[in-house]
């Protein structure tokens, strides 16, 4: 999974195709349960380019799109958000499999 740098950088990648961006933190427990299963999620999905953007590095772009919880997964086709699972709670495998089948829909 690709880190995100900054803000231009996350505006630029969302135009294009189906992208699927995982907002997280170093500290937090719940996104390191998480973290082990998300090669393999990746590799289901392999239609969505998943990229990571840590928190505290972009704490305003994070504020911007209304990500207090994380981990949570913003999922966007060409430019427009098509799906959110923002939370502060933790996500099973199984969640994030539900979440990013529903956007095929």
């Amino acid at each position: 999974m690709k880190s995100i740098e900054n803000v231009e950088q996350y505006k630029e990648v969302i135009q294009e195709g189906k992208v699927i961006m995982l907002f997280t933190a170093d500290w937090c427990p719940d996104c390191q349960v998480l973290k082990p299963v998300l090669p393999e999620i990746e590799q289901q999905f392999s239609d969505y380019a998943f990229y990571s953007v840590d928190r505290d590095q972009l704490l305003d772009l994070c504020i911007e799109h209304d990500v207090f919880g994380i981990p949570s997964f913003i999922a966007y086709e060409n430019g427009k958000e098509i799906g959110r699972f923002v939370s502060k709670e933790r996500k099973t495998k199984e969640e994030v499999e539900q979440f990013i089948n529903g956007l095929n829909r």
